[in-house]
């Protein structure tokens, strides 16, 4: 299992359970992933941590000072 966070810019999008699609987007030197339907954004990725699941499950939602985290968890185990 891999866990990503992700910045949301407002609490009541996501819940903690949900699985939603994630979508990777192309820099010219690294890589982000938007999750379900812009609801929340990643950091940036160099090539070699990219993700290889297209879905993930929320399991965690933190308010901090500086806004509001979401924690996903990928199933990246292919046997």
């Amino acid at each position: 299992m891999r866990r990503m966070e992700f910045k949301m810019e407002r609490m009541g999008l996501l819940e903690v359970g949900d699985v939603l699609p994630v979508t990777e987007g192309k820099l010219p030197g690294s890589y982000y992933y938007t999750l379900g339907k812009a609801f929340a954004m990643s950091a940036n990725y160099a090539a070699g941590e990219r993700l290889k699941s297209a879905e993930g499950k929320v399991v965690g939602i933190e308010e901090t000072p500086k806004g509001y985290f979401v924690m996903v968890e990928f199933d990246e185990s292919y046997d």
